[in-house]
Formats: structure tokens, sequence, C-alpha cells
């Protein structure tokens, strides 16, 4: 099959940072787009990126396009369209459909049209719940139909079955580790560790562990999927031997638990530590400086502003005293609080959407 083009989706605001990722893992000429990074590749690039990228939500291929000015032409293009070569008679598929700037305004007639060429050319049954996911967008005439490769989006990676009530996304996790310079080679230290998402991805990156290694995929449904090839991808993915210790503390015992636990499904417990202790009490570990990454509470979104005054003044303090040639990393949605750390941030990303807040990420340089 000829190259195709692949969309990797990500949060607005961190598209260059996924466009890193996808050179270092050795995808083709990525470019960042608004909401993403597009490349051109075919099946074995989008087995790779849903296997091996850590920041991307959803991988999506581009499968075709052509014109259609009026729902006639939509339904008789959609039934030439080379349906077979990507669709299997006996799995379900949903079909949504958005409509831009174009002489087909209706999303809802679109998509029953284009239901309807596929049922009736291929017999594939639907369902609202199907496994497979088909795009259609229209837009200045234009349409562009796409499969979601991912089917679960891809923060989910098959470990962390227990959560605290403010997780941050595993994919936005490995972004901003990501921006913080963190390769592996260095120690993690999250004093707020929750479930232990910064953690668990770090030992993770750390380890050379495939994120998409324990699930499935929607493209293991596609008529084009080659079942040997794509365990022979698995099991090139080998893992590195050595890495250095990670750590997370919590002042929950719950909190503690959920994320011993969530170590032991990934298979990084052996390079974790995690401790009960308040913020206050979080004392260096042994060995050479590393990267204090943590996503405090906020306002906006647990507990009161006034009451995190003292706890960000504490993280702050904590590390001038105790992590001198540490950096910190550190995700907050309120400048105020990141101000009363009295660290001193030498970056302060873009605004990013994550929950209905902006967040952004604060970075300093070694605190001295």
């Amino acid at each position: 099959m000829e190259p195709f083009e692949i969309f990797l989706a990500a949060l607005p605001g961190l598209e260059p940072v996924l466009k890193a990722e996808a050179e270092a893992i050795g995808l083709p000429s990525p470019v960042a787009v608004p909401g993403g990074v597009t490349l051109r590749g075919d099946w074995r690039t989008v087995w790779q990126a849903n296997l091996h990228l850590r920041g991307a939500s959803r991988v999506l291929a581009r499968i075709g396009e052509f014109r259609a000015f009026h729902l006639a032409q939509l339904d008789k293009r959609a039934r030439k369209f080379d349906w077979a070569a990507h669709l299997r008679p006996d799995i379900p598929v949903r079909v949504e459909v958005s409509c831009k700037a174009s002489k087909i305004y209706h999303d809802r007639a679109a998509k029953q049209r284009i239901e309807t060429a596929i049922t009736e050319t291929l017999g594939v049954p639907l369902a609202e719940d199907a496994p497979i996911r088909i795009m259609a967008r229209i837009d200045d005439n234009l349409v562009t139909f796409s499969l979601d490769t991912s089917g679960a989006p891809l923060h989910r990676r098959g470990h962390k079955e227990a959560v605290n009530k403010a997780p941050l996304r595993e994919t936005l996790a490995a972004l901003f580790l990501r921006a913080c310079g963190f390769d592996g080679t260095r120690p993690v230290l999250d004093p707020m560790c929750g479930s232990g998402t910064f953690v668990l991805e770090a030992a993770e990156i750390a380890l050379g562990l495939a994120p998409g290694r324990s699930r499935q995929f929607a493209f293991e449904d596609f008529a084009s999927f080659d079942a040997q090839a794509w365990a022979a991808m698995k099991e090139a993915a080998a893992p590195r031997g050595a890495a250095p210790t990670f750590y997370g503390s919590d002042r929950d015992d719950g909190a503690i638990r959920m994320s011993q636990a969530n170590a032991q499904r990934a298979g990084v417990q052996d390079v974790c530590q995690f401790t009960r202790c308040p913020v206050s009490e979080v004392q260096r570990p042994d060995g050479p400086p590393g990267l204090i990454m943590v996503n405090p509470p906020y306002g906006a979104r647990i507990g009161n502003r006034k009451l995190l005054f003292a706890l960000y003044g504490a993280l702050g303090q904590v590390a001038r005293e105790r992590f001198a040639g540490w950096r910190l990393g550190m995700v907050t949605s309120d400048p105020g609080l990141a101000k009363s750390t009295g660290l001193t941030f030498s970056t302060v990303s873009q605004p990013i959407p994550h929950g209905g807040l902006k967040i952004r990420l604060y970075q300093t340089g070694p605190i001295g």
C-alpha cells in the first residue's frame, strides 16, 4: 500500500514535545500541527506509533479522500471507496461525521449515507459501541476518511487500575517529563505522588518498556492486520537493563498502596520506592541529583486555595534546603500558588487545556 498520512493527537501546547518524541522513536519526518503531529507511513508505522509513543493520546490513519458537493455524490463515492482494504465484514464499526464550510452541512444525513455505503457494499454491522471508529471530515467539500487505530485512548496503558481523585493522564506525565529533559538516566522524585503516575512513567522510560506492551489496539481488528508481524514487533521491543531508582511519597496511606500496586502491575516495582510522609518530611535520596516532578493540588481542582499556599511554600522550602543541584518541574493552573514556592522558574510553558482548566509546566534550573 502507498504511504498515507498518520495523525498523532496531543493536547494543544504540547505538539512540539510530541514531535520530538516521534523523532526519538524513529518515526519518519514528523511535523507539528495544531492538535498534534502529522507524518506519512504505512501500517507498520501505525503499529510502531501505538506501541512506543508515550505522549500521543491516539493515532489516526487517514485512509482516503474525495470531493463531494451533495449527498447523492457522497453516497455514490462512498460506495466506490475500497472499504474491504481496511474493514472486516465480521467486526462492527461506528461512523462519526463533522461538516465545515461545505455544501453538505447536515452531519447526520452524511453519516447515514456513509453507514449505508459500508453496510451495503461490505456487509459490515454497525454498533454505537463498536471497536472500530471511522471518522469522516467534510471540510470545504473535501471528504476525508480516517480510522482510529488506537481504540481506547493511549493513556490507558493497561497497568494502572487504582487512581486517586485527580489523576494526571500518563500521556501528559510523559510529555512533561520529556519537556523537563528527562531521558531515564537520573532519578525522579514526586513528593505528592498520588497514584504514582510520574514515578511509573519515569521508571518505564528508564527501563525501555514500551507503553503499549500490555494492551489491545483497534488496528488488531483491521483487514490489513498481520498478527505474526505485530508479534515480532512487540518481541523486538526489548527492555533495557539497569535504571536509577524512582521515588514517590504522599501523606495519604491509600495513595502509597495504590502506587505500589500500580508499580507491581507495570513490572517496575524493583526500581520504585514509595514512602508515606508529608511534603515537609521528604528527604533527599542518596546518589546524584535528579528531577523533582510534581503535580500538586490546585484550588480549582482539589481543596481550598488559601490552604494550599502553605503546601506550596513547604514544597519550595524543602527543595531549597535539601535538594541543591536537583531541578524541579511542577504542574499547576495557579500562578499565585507557583509563586508561593519561592523558587525561581527558568521556563514556564504555554497554557495547556486539561479537565476544564489551563495548566502550565513550571521548571527551575538546578536549585542553588
